[in-house]
């Protein structure tokens, strides 16, 4: 399938299940290639609509990373590893612990 025709699929799919954030996630990945702007907005509205969605963080913050937005990289990161943490989702916690102890060490912001 064509990313033009995943993005009206998905897109039809946020339209009949608004409250589903994997939708608008799986959007915003296939926009991160190639269109950043609509891909930040669509990361920053299952975090703002959907903060209990933890599958969002780890992207979200490489791709604010990858845009050298690093404040925002940094709170993601550290949001999503709490998140991770009061979910006792160990494994997620673990990966993003280990993304964020990377990107500290990259950007040199302890």
């Amino acid at each position: 399938m064509r990313n033009l025709e995943r993005i009206n699929l998905l897109k039809g799919y946020c339209v009949e299940e608004p409250q589903n954030p994997f939708n608008y996630y799986a959007l915003a990945l296939e926009f991160r290639e190639f269109d950043k702007a609509e891909a930040g907005k669509l990361f920053d509205f299952v975090i703002v609509n959907f903060p209990n969605y933890l599958p969002v963080f780890f992207p979200a913050a490489n791709f604010f990373f990858e845009k050298e937005e690093l404040t925002k990289a940094k709170k993601l990161f550290e949001a999503g590893i709490e998140l991770a943490q009061s979910l006792n989702d160990e494994k997620a916690k673990k990966e993003l612990t280990n993304a964020y102890q990377n990107f500290l060490f990259e950007t040199d912001l302890y």
